[in-house]
């Protein structure tokens, strides 16, 4: 019997919801009959995407969290209610030439990139083990973490890092029945690149992906379901890209 792709009363932990691909995962998950612990810096924003998740007749949980910070994850845990599924989304970056990125900023870059995942995933897998309960860890990556791009070193090296913590995890965590696998998205329209993407410098960007445009948000969706639900039950250490076919395009 095939399984559909359900997270109904499941509780899912998003980490970076207060906005961007966090705040629109919150609001489909909601949707598809999730209840959410949104965790940010930012609390005031979270409390908009709790508000909405809410208004979609699902329980909302704001948890105030800097992945970066260690004690902070460990602290937002302290309080942390039974988790089901947890996205590590939080992430930053950083452009220019290797040559001039200050300590600061590749810092910034890597601890919430990579060492945020690998605190938040510690943390949750303590969880899971304390209570012998089954976890799914759904990282959201990059394609930049398969294939390198130009002037964007941290971001690069952390999301690269990323596909081999996804890995490593899948692999210590298996005999815990706790999957963990990622996905990496391609170029995909925000609020942010939305400007820079219809400008004439994006048309030879463009002309690299296959289907010729850039990804919608809503198109991360139906990965993220199929990661959260009991329908990847068999699936761990999963790379999934959602990149209009661009890791296939020739060198």
């Amino acid at each position: 019997m095939t399984q559909r792709f359900s997270v109904r009363g499941k509780r899912i932990l998003i980490t970076g919801a207060s906005s961007g691909f966090g705040a629109h995962f919150a609001r489909a998950l909601a949707e598809e009959g999730a209840d959410l612990v949104l965790a940010a810096r930012r609390v005031d924003k979270l409390e908009d995407t709790a508000k909405a998740v809410r208004e979609q007749g699902r329980d909302a949980i704001v948890v105030p969290m800097d992945v970066s910070d260690h004690a902070s994850v460990e602290a937002a845990f302290g309080c942390m209610p039974a988790l089901d599924v947890v996205v590590n989304n939080a992430g930053v970056s950083h452009e220019g030439p290797t040559e001039n990125i200050a300590e600061s900023e590749w810092d910034r870059v890597i601890d919430t990139n990579l060492k945020g995942v690998w605190a938040v995933s510690k943390f949750a897998i303590q969880q899971w083990q304390r209570d012998e309960r089954p976890g799914s860890i759904v990282n959201i990556a990059s394609i930049l973490g398969l294939r390198v791009g130009g002037r964007v070193a941290a971001y690069t090296a952390s999301k690269a890092a990323v596909v081999q913590l996804t890995k490593s995890l899948a692999l210590d965590c298996a005999r815990y029945n706790i999957r963990c696998n990622a996905i990496c998205p391609g170029y995909v329209e925000t609020d942010i690149n939305r400007d820079f993407f219809s400008s004439p410098q994006a048309e030879k960007m463009l002309k690299r992906i296959p289907f010729r445009r850039l990804g919608n948000i809503d198109e991360l969706v139906g990965p993220l379901l199929l990661l959260a639900s009991d329908a990847s039950s068999y699936m761990s250490g999963a790379i999934i890209a959602v990149d209009g076919g661009h890791l296939c395009t020739t060198l």
